[in-house]
């Protein structure tokens, strides 16, 4: 069975692909149909609001299951900034140079102790007869005080769990601990009662 991601990230495609692929699911992107989704702003108040808002306009425009995720990065000490901010953090959108860049200049100074995060993840599964699916994944740890690793993009690379970098783990190490790696196994068992 073909599912549309509502996004055209090939990392999260991979991702997503790597975890639902059990099931019989293939997860394409409009861009591998020969099709373009409409933009739509993301003006949820919450990760779960904007997940849905984009697998509501997917599911509607490719008349198929949709797939669609919310992620960001809540900093502690920054009361939860970036939060569903994360991919615009610094401005311009997507430009983890720059995110990561702020991230530690608003840090500078700050002990490790101070410097707990937790990624979020959630992910809305919508389907055509009107059935949604929303899940929630979270991974918690520690800010870095400098880049680590070229594994995984966003924040992976200041991103420790157990004092290592996410930009030091394979795909498949994050995969089993990672905040989208416990959102999509959520939303596997969601799924095996469904299909």
């Amino acid at each position: 069975m073909d599912f549309i991601l509502a996004s055209n990230n090939k990392k999260k495609l991979a991702e997503m692909q790597r975890i639902l692929s059990p099931l019989g699911i293939n997860v394409v992107t409009a861009k591998m149909l020969g099709k373009t989704l409409t933009d739509v702003e993301e003006d949820g108040a919450t990760f779960e609001e904007n997940a849905k808002i984009k697998a509501e306009n997917a599911c509607r425009e490719m008349n198929m299951p949709a797939i669609a995720d919310d992620s960001g990065l809540c900093v502690d000490y920054l009361d939860g900034a970036p939060g569903i901010y994360s991919a615009r953090f610094s401005g311009g959108h997507g430009d983890d140079e720059a995110n990561n860049d702020l991230l530690l200049e608003k840090l500078s100074g700050v002990p490790m102790d101070k410097r707990t995060a937790y990624y979020v993840c959630a992910i809305c599964c919508m389907f055509p007869d009107g059935k949604e699916i929303t899940v929630r994944g979270e991974c918690h740890g520690h800010i870095g005080f400098e880049r680590d690793g070229n594994e995984g993009f966003g924040y992976d690379p200041l991103f420790l769990v157990d004092g290592r970098a996410f930009g030091r783990y394979t795909p498949e190490e994050k995969d089993k601990i990672s905040h989208r790696g416990n959102a999509l196994r959520l939303l596997t068992n969601e799924l095996e009662k469904i299909l």
